[in-house]
């Protein structure tokens, strides 16, 4: 069983939760807001959730995923993410986050300011492309036909092994991109971003479409910066 870790609990964060729960795991939560806020939450997920400062989930995690406005990421508790594979869901959207002129210019990506940031976690891309009601309706038990993949990054093999497995055991098949610098290959304004997973774009209804992993790996590739 797996223990994950929640740095941020908003829609993403709170359904990854769901689906661990779901699968038998574990699940820790943090907001910025402090514990007492997620009670209500911890109560709908059961005995196999509890809810703690972000230290503490990182801390406690097999798995920690960061989940929060990127413009905050310099607030994660890097020493607590020492040794832990992290998965980074953070998108950079300027209107929200302020600008980063090494993101830019492409000089870099999201994932590589966490992991620069935390020099000591292993930081793997993930979920960071697909709509939080996509994500909660699209997961299929493994081997099923018509099963979803989500596309992850990273430089660490043994991680991404990690990351592939807890995917496949809360529903989802796994592309892997290669390093982590590859990962903007899913970021917004690239095909491979959200839409893909959407019966009709125009309305991203929460019903969703299955993608598997070969139309997920063809979107990726024909990226653009």
């Amino acid at each position: 069983m797996t223990t994950w870790g929640f740095i941020g609990s908003g829609h993403i964060g709170s359904t990854v939760a769901r689906l661990a729960v779901a699968a038998g795991h574990d699940v820790v939560l943090s907001n910025s807001r402090g514990p007492e806020t997620l009670q209500d939450l911890v109560a709908e997920l059961g005995p196999h959730a509890r809810a703690a400062t972000s230290e503490e989930a990182a801390r406690a995690a097999d798995v920690v995923v960061v989940t929060i406005p990127l413009g905050r990421y310099q607030q994660v508790p890097a020493e607590a993410l020492a040794g832990k594979v992290v998965i980074d869901t953070m998108n950079y959207y300027p209107q929200r986050d302020g600008s980063f002129p090494q993101l830019d210019d492409g000089s870099t990506t999201s994932s590589e300011l966490l992991q620069a940031h935390a020099p000591d976690a292993k930081v793997v891309k993930g979920f960071n492309n697909i709509y939080f009601g996509h994500l909660a309706s699209l997961a299929r038990p493994h081997g099923a036909d018509d099963r979803s993949a989500l596309a992850i990054a990273g430089d660490d093999t043994a991680a991404k092994q990690v990351v592939t497995q807890a995917l496949d055991e809360i529903g989802y098949d796994t592309v892997d991109l290669g390093p982590l610098s590859e990962g903007w290959r899913t970021q917004p304004g690239t095909t491979a971003y959200g839409t893909m997973y959407a019966r009709n774009p125009e309305a991203w209804d929460e019903g969703g479409r299955t993608v598997p992993a070969d139309e997920v790996a063809r979107h990726a590739a024909q990226a653009q910066r």
